[in-house]
């Protein structure tokens, strides 16, 4: 167990290093698992509603129920499974981020054998953007996916006219899939801007 005195000993500027790292670690952590969560629940909501809407399809007047993919929106699918990609590639992010904390532990130890490498904050901070940038690029296809469909429902609804079918309607679920993929991109955005701005304080200080 450290004393008062070892922890003392500690370089004022290695201290510093390590609190900046749990720092913006944990801010990072928390704010891109907040945004991650609520991506994660509109994503479950968008695909329950989805398997809902196959199994409770309306019928349409006169012409009756043909598939049982009448009720949904044809083609968002596609951008369910970006956003899962995109989430699946925010967990990976979320772990980087814990272990930039547990690497600022590790610096804090007045004992130099545990301290990690320059290198090796490093090497995790060049991850952490690369994953960033690769979760940002699979949110941002899953968005502009859902936002195609819907906009081509929306060019294709008629005016001042009642709407019989149904896969032509915009749904709330709809829009659920597009705003997880945003609340995506704004996780992973979060977790680059960290990591590259403390690769370049790295960088100054050395």
């Amino acid at each position: 167990m450290q004393t008062q005195s070892e922890e003392r000993t500690l370089h004022p500027k290695l201290e510093r290093i390590a609190n900046l790292l749990r720092f913006v670690g944990w801010v990072s952590f928390w704010l891109q698992l907040g945004l991650g969560a609520a991506s994660v629940l509109m994503v479950i909501f968008a695909i329950s509603g989805r398997n809902f809407s196959q199994a409770l399809t309306p019928p349409t007047p006169g012409v009756g129920v043909t598939t049982y993919t009448q009720g949904t929106t044809p083609g968002i699918g596609i951008s369910i499974f970006w956003a899962v990609c995109g989430i699946l590639a925010l967990v990976f992010s979320l772990y980087l981020d814990f272990r930039l904390t547990r690497f600022a532990r590790r610096l804090r130890n007045p004992n130099p054998d545990l301290h990690p490498k320059k290198a090796q904050v490093i090497q995790l901070l060049r991850i952490s953007v690369i994953a960033g940038l690769v979760g940002m690029l699979l949110f941002i296809l899953g968005g502009g996916a859902g936002l195609g469909v819907l906009l081509s429902k929306s060019i294709a609804q008629p005016q001042g006219v009642a709407i019989y079918d149904p896969s032509r309607i915009i749904r709330s679920l709809d829009i659920f899939v597009a705003t997880a993929n945003m609340n995506g991109i704004a996780a992973h955005f979060i977790g680059t801007v960290a990591s590259l701005g403390l690769f370049s304080w790295l960088h100054r200080e050395s």
